[in-house]
């Protein structure tokens, strides 16, 4: 039997002999490698932790001990280790396991963890906690204590929020480890001071004084035997791996590394050590995102988080299976072309240029796009002080990582009235990556800025108006959102797209007197499309692209209330503060009955892992959910039977 299928708790794995781990590591490879292959999901960055991940629960007991993950897509040998191997088939699916550590699948994951640089701070909590309650480890009073480990990795040290657990993390005075997972990589090449720092150690370790001060550190660690023998036995390289006068150590703690990541026999020394040091210690890890797999390795941005591929290992040719032209792909070719219209256009993004499409605009246009890492506080101010100087800046942002960046948006960029332009990919439901991704806030968190512009878009040609409209917009802050959806063309046949007006909506089908209205957001306007056709002739609806949550087209909602024509408004965003209720607080502050609106949405629910179709589904934002809520808002409100249809088009013939 295969040695992963006999892994059920970590208690099966600590029973195995350490020769037999590599052996497991490369099983645990294969079977993320095959089920990616199938599915999609996160390859590089969980083939280059399986050994660190083995020698941890190796070492630790985290049923007990805690384990916290930063940039939680490097969780997958987690899981596999604690019990989760037969969820595996059904990777990022209601029915198996989560892309993300989620505490609702196994008790050996914390936190749901999808955003980087937050175990550290969440790990010092614990480590509070577990002393005020008298549960944390102590060598002499309480060796049974609970000990505190925090993963992180893919240049999330970088992130504002880890500097600040470091700081406080140093205040500690007891037991702590983070574990400094070095691939030399972020979601895609890193970026900043930092990471050239740590290029630099990992080239040249063997500093002088690190020599000079390694013996007196292995001194000071209780049980420092090990890293002592280790220290004689394997030359300079362990010479240089206790070092004092780090950059780390300026934080309070004690720095060991850069140790092999991917030697079993050293981590689990190391890491055995460690366990049991009464101070904050970081271990720095060198391992190599995709290990295993030489594609993956060479291109470990293509292979960080890919869809499904084929792969033929005799030709070594790997073909990613490609899904229609994506909003991304859109995105990239007209932020191009606005570049190569206007000198004053610039470009960012926080550690995603392939995630955003800028990977394609930063070749063109080298010196005009800018990758912060991942730090959208910074990112965000540093687009306030380029439009202080005269700039366009365009941040390209998930939409699930602009609230880290709130704070800035309203002081540096809405506060001084400056013309920020927000591009949120992956708005709405995101599909596998599941809760921790979804982009449901934004409309909310935007909407409150005075003079903010927010749009979301139906298609390619939309999303090129909408991108012309942002260039030229300088009252403030303004913003366009997308999904993780592939381009339709079905407004085509509805006539050309017209430039986005500030404020106004675009009449898809609109009716001389309609039994109802709808007013879509974004891609829900290509839903409520299909909901209408489902309905057939009997019911006028009107359908509006209503391009702006801000501010809303008041002139269509006075003119359809004015009539008693109900509304119903959808959109892929929460409940809360967003296009529904901007268009209700418009109907209130205008005089007109509220009441004959009826707002479709997402829950006011967490969303988990799953196609995005099947979580639109769920979410009631499917074709045949719309189209029931449309024919029960009409019956609700206006009973009776439907006259004859008359119909005002704004393009070619089209069937009502």
């Amino acid at each position: 039997m295969p040695l992963l299928e006999t892994i059920k708790t970590p208690a099966d794995l600590k029973r195995l002999p350490l020769e037999q781990l590599p052996a497991l590591a490369q099983e645990i490879r294969e079977a993320i490698f095959q089920q990616v292959s199938k599915t999609g999901g996160h390859l590089a960055p969980n083939l280059g932790v399986v050994e660190l991940t083995i020698a941890l629960h190796y070492v630790f007991d985290f049923g007990h001990d805690r384990l916290l993950f930063d940039v939680g897509h490097q969780c997958y040998p987690h899981k596999l280790l604690t019990g989760r191997y037969p969820l595996l088939s059904n990777l990022r699916t209601r029915t198996g396991m989560a892309g993300f550590p989620e505490p609702n699948e196994s008790a050996y994951d914390l936190f749901s963890v999808g955003h980087a640089g937050t175990a550290i701070s969440t790990g010092v909590g614990m480590a509070h906690g577990d002393a005020i309650n008298g549960e944390a480890f102590e060598p002499h009073n309480n060796p049974d204590g609970r000990r505190v480990v925090t993963l992180i990795g893919d240049a999330s040290i970088v992130n504002g929020v880890a500097m600040e657990g470091l700081n406080n993390a140093g205040t500690l005075k007891r037991q702590f480890l983070v574990i400094l997972n070095d691939n030399g990589m972020s979601i895609s090449r890193p970026q900043g001071g930092m990471a050239s720092q740590f290029d630099r150690f990992r080239l040249n370790p063997i500093y002088g004084d690190m020599k000079r001060r390694a013996k007196s550190v292995l001194s000071r660690m209780p049980g420092g035997h090990l890293l002592s023998d280790t220290y004689h036995r394997l030359g300079e390289m362990a010479k240089a791996a206790i070092a004092e006068n780090t950059w780390f150590e300026h934080f309070g703690l004690v720095t060991v590394g850069p140790i092999d990541g991917h030697d079993l026999p050293t981590l689990v020394e190391f890491l055995a050590e460690a366990r049991d040091f009464d101070r904050p210690m970081v271990l720095h890890v060198k391992t190599v995102k995709g290990k295993g797999y030489e594609f993956a390795e060479g291109d470990a941005t293509t292979f960080h988080s890919p869809s499904a591929f084929t792969w033929d290992p005799d030709s070594c040719r790997v073909e990613l299976k490609g899904g229609g032209r994506s909003f991304t792909s859109a995105y990239a070719d007209a932020m191009c072309e606005i570049m190569d219209a206007d000198d004053s256009v610039l470009a960012c993004t926080a550690a995603m240029p392939g995630g955003t499409g800028l990977d394609v605009v930063m070749e063109r246009f080298p010196k005009r796009v800018f990758d912060t890492g991942i730090c959208e506080s910074h990112a965000m101010d540093m687009m306030a002080g380029l439009a202080k100087t005269g700039f366009k800046p365009f941040f390209a942002v998930y939409s699930t990582f602009l609230q880290r960046a709130f704070d800035q948006a309203f002081q540096e960029v809405a506060l001084q009235g400056l013309p920020v332009r927000l591009c949120l990919d992956r708005a709405g439901l995101v599909g596998g990556d599941g809760a921790v991704h979804h982009g449901f806030c934004d409309v909310s968190i935007l909407r409150v800025l005075p003079k903010a512009a927010i749009m979301g878009v139906a298609d390619e040609p939309s999303l090129r108006a909408a991108l012309a409209f942002m260039r030229d917009y300088d009252a403030g802050l303004s913003a366009v959102r997308y999904p993780r959806d592939s381009v339709s063309d079905k407004l085509a046949k509805y006539g050309e797209c017209p430039p986005f007006v500030l404020g106004k909506a675009r009449p898809i089908i609109e009716h001389d007197n309609p039994d109802i209205a709808v007013l879509a957001f974004g891609v829900m306007t290509l839903s409520a499309l299909d909901a209408v056709e489902r309905l057939g002739p009997e019911h006028r609806v009107s359908v509006y692209d209503a391009r702006f949550a801000k501010p809303v087209d008041e002139a269509i909602i006075r003119s359809l209330l004015e009539r008693n024509i109900p509304i119903v408004t959808i959109e892929d965003h929460g409940p809360h503060g967003g296009f529904g209720a901007a268009v209700i607080e418009a109907a209130a502050r205008l005089g007109l009955n509220a009441g004959l609106i009826t707002p479709m949405s997402l829950p006011d629910a967490w969303i988990y892992q799953d196609s995005r179709g099947a979580q639109l589904e769920e979410a009631g934002l499917d074709p045949a959910s719309i189209a029931q809520t449309i024919r029960e808002a009409y019956e609700r409100v206006r009973p009776g039977d439907a006259a004859p249809i008359q119909v005002r088009r704004t393009g070619p013939s089209v069937s009502a």
